[in-house]
């Protein structure tokens, strides 16, 4: 799937939420969007998925199967988790059963099958979120900061889950502020600055390395703020007393 010189604004006399995008992301892939709050990511991931449309330009290629997550799941509906789940299966041409109650166990989601979806937690209405994502394999799956609300034990299997779809020959585009997708194998960085996209192929060509020293009490918040910022966090050392 590829953008090919896309720019997208919300009205006509608006500025431009993103300007002149040309990126590609390739099957087997995981790419992680990166930017400060109001970049663009969010912008990006809906373009990607079919959400949006692009003012000019146009996304290419993208695969016909489509898991899309957004960062809230929208749990405004007259639905139990359960009935929301069949239908959606019924949507991607499944009668639901088997494939619905798999990926209710293995979200934890079994005790909410009939739970209105406006009763869930927020983090429990993103499983469902998720798990009608995956009710089909897909070939691109769009995750919009998908940890947000989720309990530990759902934040490890996202990971997994990413791995899953890129090595059935998937592409998976994931917003992440938390880094926890960044050490898979084959995933690369864009980085959304006002409105531009920078991919990793593009970064290379004129990146440089500043080191930074803090104290060691401040290390963590210091990388988590680089890495939200769209920054490469190389590493992390403690100097030697001289």
């Amino acid at each position: 799937m590829r953008f090919d010189d896309v720019w997208f604004r919300y009205a006509r006399r608006a500025g431009w939420a993103l300007r002149a995008v040309e990126a590609v992301a390739e099957p087997g892939q995981t790419v992680v969007v990166l930017g400060r709050n109001g970049a663009g990511k969010s912008t990006l991931l809906q373009l990607a998925a079919g959400v949006l449309r692009p003012v000019r330009g146009a996304v290419r290629d993208r695969p016909p199967v489509v898991g899309w997550v957004p960062e809230r799941f929208p749990a405004d509906q007259p639905f139990t988790a359960g009935q929301y789940l069949h239908r959606m299966a019924g949507i991607r041409g499944f009668g639901g059963g088997a494939i619905v109650d798999r990926w209710l166990e293995r979200l934890k989601l079994t005790e909410h099958r009939n739970t209105r979806l406006a009763d869930l937690s927020k983090g429990t209405a993103q499983k469902v979120g998720l798990a009608q994502a995956l009710l089909v394999p897909p070939g691109l799956l769009v995750l919009d900061e998908p940890w947000e609300g989720l309990d530990s034990v759902a934040r490890a299997l996202i990971p997994e889950l990413v791995g899953e779809v890129t090595t059935a020959g998937g592409t998976v585009l994931v917003s992440d502020h938390r880094a926890e997708v960044t050490g898979l194998p084959d995933a690369v960085h864009w980085t959304v600055t006002e409105g531009v996209v920078q991919t990793a192929t593009q970064a290379a060509t004129d990146e440089v390395v500043v080191e930074v020293a803090v104290r060691a009490v401040d290390a963590d918040r210091t990388v988590a703020r680089l890495r939200a910022d769209g920054h490469r966090v190389l590493g992390v050392r403690t100097e030697q007393p001289r």
